[in-house]
């Protein structure tokens, strides 16, 4: 598995030619409003306050990068859906994150985040789907499992599966995460280590 020495975070950025020079691999993290993403990467860099956790949906409302062994970032990207800001802003946030990951060329893969305690909703089947018609590089990571039975945790994923395959000849990667156990930590990290270096 890979290894994290040291991750730290470098900077936040309100647009794409804000952010740092495309010169390192990055894997960006994304999902909807309180998903459990800032717990996620803090779990997976082996720090509490890396990305800062809230309990208020949207904390995160800019690009934010955090180097890692100095040799890639994890870049957390805004939430969509319901968050606590100004309309304004909500609007700013798809192009943000479309222009992100279609233009950004060190972008290597994207996590879309996908609370497993729910069934699937419109607007996850949406941004995945916006993931296959651009041909765009991702992995489906169920958050929270740990707070669900394996019973429902299976029904849901298969949901999910069900609906992607009525237009999808083949599957996504699919890994399941719980922030508190740390399951899923050794698979995120081992697809990274395939796939970071450029």
């Amino acid at each position: 598995m890979l290894l994290v020495k040291e991750a730290k975070f470098l900077c936040s950025s309100p647009y794409l030619k804000k952010c740092p020079p495309p010169t390192l691999p990055e894997f960006a993290f994304i999902g909807r409003s309180n998903v459990g993403k800032s717990s996620l990467i803090n779990m997976l860099v082996g720090k509490k306050d890396l990305a800062k956790t809230s309990s208020t949906p949207g904390k995160t409302q800019l690009i934010n990068h955090f180097i890692v062994n100095d040799e890639w970032f994890i870049v957390d990207l805004p939430g969509y859906g319901y968050a606590k800001t100004s309309k304004k802003n909500r609007e700013k946030w798809p192009e943000m994150i479309e222009t992100f990951l279609s233009k950004r060329d060190t972008l290597v893969s994207t996590f879309v985040l996908i609370d497993s305690r729910i069934e699937p909703q419109k607007i996850d089947v949406e941004f995945i789907e916006w993931f296959g018609m651009n041909d765009l590089p991702f992995v489906i990571v169920f958050t929270k499992t740990d707070k669900i039975n394996q019973r429902e945790l299976a029904t849901n994923i298969n949901a999910y599966k069900e609906f992607l395959l009525e237009k999808w000849e083949e599957l996504p990667l699919m890994i399941s995460t719980s922030s508190k156990s740390e399951k899923g930590k050794e698979d995120i990290l081992g697809y990274i280590q395939k796939n970071y270096k450029l």
